[in-house]
């Protein structure tokens, strides 16, 4: 690894009379690369991994002892857990700081991938909120929409808009997550290319963009909303800077959230208006360089009046699915593009009004084709938490599991023999997709996109 970082970096972090250089420098130099998990509430299982402490900040998440190819590991696949930085895990403590967590809220995570920030939303907020997970990349908001698929909820929703589009949903959220796009310098240790690629004048050209992003979103804000900021970056123009910004801009104030000491999180109050933030050092914390602040909007913001919009009556009633949807009065369908989806009764006047105004990739529980009389299940009803219970299963062991995430044939001696027709594949319990038993042979449905190529 390159002993030097950018000078003009290190000279304004040193500013800080409380800044310890030699200790920056030295956690740089000395390669160190930590791993983290967090793991998901739904889908509880005896892992095969090497947890070690736990993360301080955030419940059910660890770090591990050693780094596993995690690719090999079935209970990855099945969305057990997520491989997340430790410091970014912060957000929990901030939702729960906040009582978002007993409450219902509707919240957007602008830039949400890879997905870490919006697996995490799903796991804090109480689980009657909407979720919003956006990605203005196409690439990167495929993404987003596995990971969250794999996590198994149908409280989400993953679109692919640009800031702008959230213009037409004015005073709808109640908690913005924007984990801004940055010049990257809290991820020197972790991706060393990226310390040649760092300058003052992209630092400057970050702090502008993420001004405009935030511009462009704002409208939809709502009422004593709450807006949580944050950057892997380690410059004062990206951080203190653009909360002092929000509220020079708009009606905001800043929210304390108490940290413990031990957890080696630096508080700072940006020059202007003392805005509380947070900040992560990798020579203080464990975890690569983070910031984030927290701000809540103080002014009245109107709402367009979500009342007049019209539910229109579902091709595929509820009823129909019920052998493949546990507890399925709770839910109600739409059909976007030939697909049936469920999602909570209690949102659907909500998932219209995106519907209306967003360009949505996955909405709720994408349950699978239908067909006019019959289901032609879907990967993503596989992973949900609200599978039934009734659909015959079978127990794969770890070999067998791998196989089928090549989407290998798989033995039919490894089913019961009155078994035909759809049937999901087990590993320790958890589900990892559909096969499809045909006497003398079994079709593997695995998604052939995501298959794994070499494993």
């Amino acid at each position: 690894m390159s002993n030097f970082l950018p000078n003009a970096l290190v000279r304004k972090l040193g500013v800080n009379p409380l800044f310890d250089q030699e200790a920056f420098l030295e956690a740089h130099e000395n390669g160190l690369k930590l791993t983290s998990v967090r793991l998901n509430p739904y889908k509880p299982v005896d892992l095969d991994l090497k947890l070690s402490e736990s993360v301080p900040w955030c419940p059910d998440a660890y770090y591990l002892d050693e780094r596993p190819k995690f690719t090999l590991d079935p209970l990855f696949h099945a969305g057990c857990y997520y491989v997340q930085e430790a410091s970014s895990m912060f957000m929990a403590h901030i939702i729960k700081e906040l009582g978002l967590d007993k409450e219902a809220v509707k919240a957007l995570d602008l830039c949400a991938a890879p997905g870490g920030k919006s697996t995490l939303l799903n796991s804090v907020l109480s689980s009657d909120s909407l979720l919003i997970a956006n990605e203005i990349i196409k690439a990167r908001a495929n993404i987003l929409e596995d990971n969250l698929m794999r996590w198994g909820l149908s409280n989400t929703i993953v679109t692919n808009n640009d800031p702008t589009a959230f213009r037409r949903l004015p005073g709808f959220f109640d908690l913005m997550v924007v984990d801004a796009p940055c010049s990257g310098s809290g991820m020197f240790r972790k991706d060393e290319d990226s310390i040649d690629e760092w300058s003052e004048a992209n630092v400057k050209l970050c702090s502008e963009r993420q001004r405009r992003i935030l511009a462009d979103v704002m409208p939809g804000m709502a009422t004593h909303g709450y807006l949580i900021y944050s950057t892997c970056s380690y410059s004062e123009e990206e951080n203190e800077q653009i909360l002092d910004w929000l509220m020079d801009e708009y009606e905001f104030e800043s929210v304390t959230i108490p940290v413990e000491e031990s957890w080696g999180i630096e508080v700072t109050e940006s020059k202007k208006h003392e805005a509380k933030g947070y900040r992560f050092y990798p020579h203080k914390t464990k975890g690569e360089g983070f910031f984030v602040g927290v701000l809540r909007f103080k002014g009245i913001q109107p709402m367009f009046n979500i009342k007049k919009l019209k539910v229109e009556k579902s091709p595929v009633p509820i009823e129909s699915l019920k052998h493949w949807i546990k507890d399925y009065q709770q839910f109600s369908t739409f059909v976007h593009h030939d697909f049936v989806h469920i999602f909570p009764k209690e949102l659907e006047i909500y998932i219209k009004a995106a519907q209306q105004v967003l360009y949505l990739k996955n909405a709720g529980t994408m349950v699978g084709k239908w067909l006019g009389k019959e289901l032609l299940p879907s990967h993503d009803l596989a992973l949900s938490i609200h599978l039934s219970k009734d659909i015959p299963t079978t127990e794969l062991n770890l070999k067998d599991a791998q196989s089928f995430l090549r989407k290998e044939p798989l033995d039919p001696s490894l089913f019961p023999e009155n078994l035909k027709g759809w049937s999901l594949v087990n590993y320790k319990g958890q589900t990892l997709g559909w096969v499809k038993v045909l006497g003398n042979r079994v079709n593997n449905y695995y998604p052939k996109e995501i298959r794994i190529a070499n494993l």
